[in-house]
């Protein structure tokens, strides 16, 4: 529920935006292993937001409350990999996806952080949020116990597919874990359009970075 007061938060690693044309490469340190992720700015998709290092750090903190050991898991809008890399090492079977631009980069970073690992292989998918949902990912066939989506709300106009892709994948028993920058109204107008859909707890907030973690499942009729 939203009156539980959230754990307060600070993000572990500091976030240090950099501005260069070239490939980046950004060192983290999760689940006893060191993650490199390659950057790019030429895609919103292809730069670690504040949103995955705070979601990661809570996965690594909170394994007994959200075990992915063998758990499905599906991440929206993956963009550089980070948070799937890290579910990854947790022990989930990961589909990460993202829009078809982003894929080359996403692909390279998680098998580049996972193949020397004994881990479930991660899948590496295309979804353009609100797209051809049912024909690609029908709830008959793929059912996931977690969703996970990092500062997917920002200024852009796809809101709405957002928002419809959520509630395809949330069928009942699914988790959807959502970290995100809140900075603007549009982000407080979709949180309050997904407290009208799903049962909602806010986990925790990083005050810092503005980040807050939220919990959201299906509510049984």
């Amino acid at each position: 529920s939203l009156t539980d007061p959230p754990v307060i938060l600070k993000i572990l690693q500091n976030w240090v935006p950099r501005v260069s044309p070239y490939f980046d490469k950004e060192h983290y340190m999760y689940v006893g292993h060191q993650i490199i992720i390659q950057e790019s700015i030429e895609h919103f998709g292809a730069v670690v937001w504040p949103g995955a290092l705070a979601l990661s750090q809570y996965l690594e903190s909170n394994q007994e409350q959200f075990n992915l050991k063998d758990k499905k898991v599906l991440e929206i809008g993956a963009g550089t990999g980070l948070v799937s890399i890290v579910a990854c090492i947790l022990g989930a079977y990961v589909t990460a996806t993202d829009l078809p631009e982003v894929l080359e980069n996403l692909s390279y970073n998680i098998s580049r952080n996972t193949q020397d690992m004994n881990v479930h292989k991660p899948e590496v998918r295309k979804l353009v949020w609100g797209e051809d949902l049912s024909e690609d990912f029908p709830v008959s066939t793929y059912h996931y116990d977690f969703l996970l989506a990092t500062d997917v709300v920002y200024h852009h106009t796809a809101l709405d597919p957002l928002l419809a892709t959520m509630v395809h994948f949330c069928q009942p028993g699914t988790v959807l874990l959502w970290a995100n920058k809140f900075r603007f109204s549009t982000d407080y107008e979709f949180l309050e359009k997904l407290c009208d859909i799903f049962n909602i707890t806010i986990l925790a907030e990083f005050p810092e970075s503005n980040v807050k973690l939220l919990k959201a499942t299906v509510r049984e009729n």
